[in-house]
């Protein structure tokens, strides 16, 4: 069973207005977020900002015009460093966020951290490796919690000459299967 992300999201809309009162002094380390050295509970907390302009605006990010249907871009204030590459440039798309750099050619990035193979083909190139996998049990609904957060390096074709490097933050659950019905049974006195 998949917990339902909205689930998670609506839980932090319920923080959010504490937050909102007094935006942080700092933006959430956005390095640490693509280089997958963060927690998935940090993704989800800068997520958000992604998605509300005056958030993303105090924290001086503008919005960029959007080449890719599934991906929120941003340009920073001032420039990130990322596995030693530098860029104004993130996205969010799904459970992503993405730094996307002046690297013509995914194949020497995905080498250099080691990155399985995906899909790689003169056109596309995806790779990726998990690299942190938990699991919680939650003793009251008998449920454990998955996490896994997956670096992935990858082009894209509305973006000719760019890499796109980060990380994903997956959140899934598996609890116990629902009793199975039974049929009623029918005394034959």
């Amino acid at each position: 069973m998949r917990i339902a992300r909205r689930s998670l999201l609506l839980t932090a809309a319920l923080a959010a207005p504490l937050a909102a009162a007094a935006p942080p002094a700092a933006g959430p380390d956005l390095a640490a977020l693509i280089e997958c050295r963060a927690e998935i509970s940090d993704f989800l907390s800068a997520e958000p900002m992604a998605k509300d302009p005056a958030q993303a605006a105090a924290l001086g990010w503008q919005p960029l015009p959007q080449k890719n249907m599934f991906m929120r871009e941003f340009k920073l204030a001032s420039p990130i460093r990322v596995f030693g590459h530098a860029t104004d440039q993130i996205a969010f798309y799904s459970d992503n966020i993405m730094a996307i750099v002046d690297v013509p050619d995914p194949r020497p990035l995905a080498r250099e951290l080691q990155l399985e193979t995906g899909i790689d083909t003169p056109d596309k190139a995806i790779f990726g490796k998990e690299v942190r996998s938990t699991q919680t049990f939650d003793e009251k609904t008998g449920a454990t919690l998955i996490q896994s957060i997956i670096l992935n390096v990858s082009n894209v074709g509305s973006h000719p000459g760019k890499t796109l490097v980060g990380c994903t933050y997956n959140l899934d659950t598996e609890g116990p299967e629902p009793p199975t019905p039974t049929a009623p049974t029918v005394d034959a006195r």
